[in-house]
């Protein structure tokens, strides 16, 4: 069966096109057939003004309508599609999602920031690793930053904070805010089995790319510093050439790092694993469930 996710994110909007068989023992095993990103960049104008402008919503309308024809073109009969950071914030999301399934038939839902970092968790790639740790997922976007913590089998805790790569360079951040993560991640750590660090999110994962390590290897707090401090030293068009990077990834991949190295450092965690997984992926499994259970 052919499921698809659709994830509206602050910084760009991707389809996931996912095809679910099953092994020899009938779990469910997911292949992702295609990936398809366009950046829209909601975060720009809804973290300064409150709004979607006519532009980007006529970019998010297209975007919309490119995939539903794709959709089509691999039949698919299940999609997901959900809304995050920039749409709750905007004022006029309720007039767009209303556009958006009139012209495309595709119903968005804006989801809280607790269900977002619950949809990345749905991915579990915690129970897989050892016991010996506990682990806190972070997920970086354009708008906020879902953590969750994961301990002795358990889900103990899972939180969304407005801190996002966009609201970073557009100083829209509080001291407080950054206060206010940095107590409950502390909190929470406590007293807890060493904690590993798991991250998603664009930036993150064009990270894994530039340090060549292997799949499954995870990357150390020293090496994010020393990229921070490394992709900071240069501007924009040379981040750009050096680094083989799109523009609408050398701006958000500074502030990005920033945030990974912060949740890092008051974990107490040293190490990050990297399973290429995001919103979209944890939406396939939910919708998965969905559909298994009608």
């Amino acid at each position: 069966m052919k499921l698809a996710a659709i994830d509206i994110g602050s910084n760009a909007a991707r389809l996931l096109i996912t095809e679910v068989t099953s092994d020899e023992k009938d779990n469910p095993v997911f292949n992702k057939l295609n990936l398809f990103r366009v950046p829209l960049r909601l975060g720009f104008d809804v973290f300064e003004t409150g709004m979607i402008s006519k532009q980007k919503t006529g970019m998010l309308l297209q975007t919309m309508k490119a995939f539903k024809h794709l959709m089509n073109a691999y039949e698919i009969k299940h999609v997901k599609a959900c809304a995050t950071s920039a749409m709750r914030d905007a004022m006029n999301t309720p007039d767009i999602v209303r556009k958006v399934k009139l012209e495309t038939d595709i119903a968005i839902e804006v989801i809280s920031g607790d269900m977002e970092a619950g949809l990345v968790f749905e991915n579990h790639i915690a129970e897989t690793l050892d016991k010996d740790h506990s682990y806190m997922y972070v997920d970086v976007g354009g708008g906020s930053t879902e953590l969750s913590f994961f301990s002795n089998g358990i889900l103990n805790y899972k939180e969304s904070f407005n801190i996002g790569t966009i609201r970073l360079l557009q100083n829209q951040v509080h001291d407080k805010t950054w206060e206010v993560m940095k107590e409950i991640i502390k909190t929470v750590t406590k007293g807890q089995k060493e904690v590993m660090a798991i991250g998603s999110g664009g930036n993150i994962n064009k990270i894994f790319s530039m340090s060549k390590r292997k799949e499954g290897k995870p990357l150390t707090l020293d090496l994010l510093r020393d990229y921070h401090k490394e992709l900071s030293s240069v501007d924009l068009e040379t981040r750009m050439k050096l680094y083989s990077l799109r523009p609408d990834r050398a701006d958000v991949i500074i502030p990005a790092l920033l945030i990974y190295i912060n949740a890092m450092r008051w974990a107490g965690a040293s190490e990050m694993y990297v399973p290429k997984i995001g919103l979209a992926d944890g939406l396939i499994r939910h919708l998965w469930d969905e559909v298994n259970q009608h």
